[in-house]
C-alpha cells in the first residue's frame, strides 16, 4: 500500500494556473500508474489524466492541451499542471495509485487503490 498526500489547490480566477503535487510514502512509485481524478459537488468523480509506469499518459477530453500529469520518480511526487483554468474546473482534486503489472492506464477510479486526501481547486469567473 502506498500513502498518498495532496496538496497545491485554491482559488485562481479563470485562464490561470495551479500545479497540484502528490507525495507518496510507502513504495516507489516507478511501479505504480498514478491517476489524478475530480469531484465536482453534486457529481461522480470523473477522470482527468494518468501516467503508466512506462511514461505513457492519457487525459480526459475536457483537459486535453490545459493540463500536464508528470512525475518526478527520484521524489516520488506526481504532478498534475493545470492552465487555462476554468470555472467548470472548480472541483476537489484526488490523486490516486495502482500497481502496475503493464503499461495500461485505466480511467476507472475503481481500478486504483490507494488514495490521497484530495486538495481543493477553486476556479472563478
Amino acid at each position: 500500500q502506498v500513502q498518498l498526500v495532496d496538496s497545491g489547490g485554491g482559488l485562481v480566477q479563470a485562464g490561470g494556473s495551479l500545479r497540484l503535487s502528490c507525495a507518496a510514502s510507502g513504495r516507489t512509485l516507478h511501479l505504480y500508474v498514478m491517476g489524478w481524478f475530480r469531484q465536482a459537488p453534486g457529481k461522480e468523480r470523473e477522470f482527468v489524466a494518468a501516467n503508466s509506469r512506462s511514461g505513457g499518459t492519457d487525459y480526459a477530453d475536457s483537459v486535453k492541451g490545459r493540463f500536464t500529469i508528470s512525475r518526478d520518480n527520484a521524489r516520488n511526487t506526481v504532478y498534475l499542471q493545470m492552465n487555462n483554468l476554468k470555472p467548470e474546473d472548480t472541483a476537489v482534486y484526488y490523486c490516486a495509485a495502482v500497481f502496475a503489472y503493464s503499461s495500461s492506464i485505466s480511467r476507472t477510479s475503481a481500478s486504483y487503490r490507494d488514495w490521497g486526501q484530495g486538495t481543493q481547486v477553486t476556479v472563478s469567473s
